[in-house]
């Protein structure tokens, strides 16, 4: 658990100020689960949501407070998911976060702005700006991996296509879906029915608000490419499938006369002159190559390959 003084400056503390008044609470849900004994806190801790419940992006308006979750598709480098509970109340934010992002976003708050004053809106929306600003940079590795497999029809290797397909169109509708979650939860936000946020604070989040709404057409361009991709690879495998059929029908073209003069002299037949003809062998041997030729030439004049 961190604690930290929102004003004059965002520094740690070690205890926080009595009643809570101007303090940022960073902590875990086994924490939270625990019931720290946090004078002052105690009911914001009751109601704060906890990242492991959390299923989608909201904001939710309580009786003083304003509450929500947020689930971002994104991993730490430990592979563990962000997401996280916050709970805004008269001069305290707390922050439930078990992957560790929220700490490190305070840090670089502190690191870039040393000496700003927060109030728990401000802090809450700089946290906003920071879980986006970098978002564009997934979203061209989406596009990167898109590509690849777009030159991986292009060049004829369709093996294990939608094993690699189908998780990547699944991570574009996750970004998709939470682009357009993060939308109405910074539109509820900018509603500011508990006055937690300044002017400034409505300006950032208007800021914020902008920027889901470019990532969010980048993310559905990336939807409508993946489909783009996708009927690509039917297409060539259309091409394929007409392609072994053009090679069946040749072959069956080609062996259907044979097949009439295997039938036709199969018969045996006393009266087939053929029968005593000492060169009536080679001579149906001569004839279906003729026919075999014929039939080539033929499909050559008339382009079949």
């Amino acid at each position: 658990m961190y604690q930290y003084q929102l004003t004059p400056a965002l520094v740690p503390l070690e205890e926080p100020a009595a009643g809570g008044d101007g303090v940022a609470v960073v902590i875990t849900s086994a924490e939270l689960a625990q019931g720290p004994s946090i004078p002052g806190l105690e009911g914001l801790l009751r109601h704060t949501p906890s990242p492991q419940d959390a299923r989608v992006c909201k904001a939710e308006v309580r009786a003083g407070c304003l509450c929500g979750t947020i689930v971002t598709p994104r991993q730490t480098k430990r592979e563990l998911p962000i997401s996280l509970g916050y709970l805004a109340g008269p001069g305290v934010l707390v922050l439930c976060d078990d992957s560790g992002t929220v700490h490190a976003a305070v840090q670089r708050l502190r690191r870039d702005a040393p000496h700003r004053a927060y109030t728990p809106g401000t802090l809450l929306c700089q946290l906003l700006d920071q879980l986006t600003v970098k978002d564009l940079r997934h979203l061209q590795a989406l596009e990167d991996q898109l590509a690849q497999m777009e030159d991986r029809v292009l060049s004829d290797r369709l093996e294990d296509f939608n094993a690699g397909m189908i998780p990547l169109r699944k991570e574009i509708a996750r970004w998709v879906r939470y682009y357009s979650q993060m939308d109405d939860m910074v539109c509820e936000l900018q509603e500011n029915e508990t006055g937690c946020f300044r002017q400034g604070d409505l300006a950032l989040l208007h800021t914020v608000e902008k920027r889901l709404g470019r990532l969010r057409g980048e993310a559905q361009a990336l939807r409508e490419y993946g489909m783009q991709v996708r009927e690509l690879f039917q297409s060539e495998i259309d091409i394929r499938q007409n392609r072994i059929m053009k090679i069946l029908t040749i072959v069956t073209t080609i062996f259907l006369p044979l097949s009439l003069v295997a039938g036709w002299y199969g018969m045996n037949f006393a009266g087939m002159p053929e029968l005593g003809w000492k060169y009536g062998y080679p001579a149906v041997i001569a004839a279906s190559v003729a026919i075999v030729l014929i039939c080539l030439w033929l499909m050559k004049k008339k382009k079949f390959w």
